[in-house]
């Protein structure tokens, strides 16, 4: 399985790229936080780490840690907007429960 990310997400993370003048794609992780115990991480990464996962979508590159992508594997990822509301949804089949604010997730 792979990480995966919509045509919406691949153009948002794109338009980020551009508009920073730098960076070879999206760094994707997790990290413990949150009444529920893990939490996405999303910056920008400029270069490669050893055991880094590639996943490439339309020109677009997400790079996982291995660490990370045993949580993550099989994830979509998608840029959606809701009214005023905006920003990145994470479909993860792996997610057992999530807090009541959607901030974190379990396992």
């Amino acid at each position: 399985m792979a990480i995966t990310m919509t045509q919406a997400a691949a153009d948002r993370v794109r338009a980020f790229l551009n508009n920073r003048g730098k960076g070879i794609g999206l760094r994707l992780g997790v990290r413990t936080s949150g009444c529920s115990g893990m939490a996405y991480v999303l910056e920008f990464a400029d270069e490669l780490q050893e055991g880094d996962q590639v996943f490439e979508y339309d020109d677009v590159k997400v790079i996982v840690d291995g660490k990370s992508l045993l949580y993550l594997e099989g994830t979509e990822l998608d840029f959606v907007k809701e009214g005023l509301n905006e920003g990145f949804q994470f479909n993860n089949p792996n997610v057992s429960s999530e807090c009541g604010c959607g901030e974190s997730f379990n396992v």
